[in-house]
């Protein structure tokens, strides 16, 4: 399956980022199978990168993808004041804006992806794994709760679209 062409250039610009940081939407789409498939014995990863662009479509899912990874960039280059500086280069655990930002993005799908949510970033399989790794050198306090919270919608975004409550495509 092919990804849908951007239509926006926030859009456009929200997933070079993605791709620039190391993240693909095979990457997201693994992560929706993961949350997926134990409910879905026909499911394939066609379907669930289907489900990722369509998240990746809207425009409040683009905000908050340019705003987190900007935060995180400004953190690895050292640029920002203390001690929001250290709070986002260690990814304080009591900090939470971070969360705050992957919420904005659970919440365009209902109640579920917020289930999906907290489990996924709980579990941090796949590219959320190599996300958290602080060895990298790099900061992604807030693009691994991102990606998390895409998948999550994906995957709830899936989950209505197999109770027929919204159309597949």
């Amino acid at each position: 399956m092919s990804e849908e062409q951007p239509k926006t250039e926030l859009e456009r610009k929200a997933r070079e980022w993605l791709k620039e940081r190391g993240v693909t939407l095979n990457d997201i789409g693994e992560l929706v199978y993961y949350l997926q498939s134990p409910y879905h014995d026909t499911l394939t990863m066609e379907s669930c990168l289907l489900n990722v662009d369509k998240v990746l479509s809207k425009r409040e899912v683009q905000n908050a993808v340019l705003t987190g990874i900007q935060l995180d960039v400004l953190a690895e280059e050292k640029k920002l004041e203390s001690p929001l500086q250290e709070t986002i280069d260690t990814d304080e655990g009591l900090y939470g804006v971070d969360e705050i930002i992957a919420l904005s993005i659970v919440n365009v799908y209902g109640s579920i992806g917020f289930t999906n949510y907290g489990y996924i970033d709980k579990q941090k399989p796949g590219i959320l794994k190599d996300l958290n790794d602080k060895s990298s050198g790099k900061c992604h306090t807030f693009l691994d709760d991102i990606v998390g919270a895409i998948a999550a919608s994906a995957s709830s975004r899936l989950a209505h679209s197999a109770a027929n409550d919204e159309e597949l495509d």
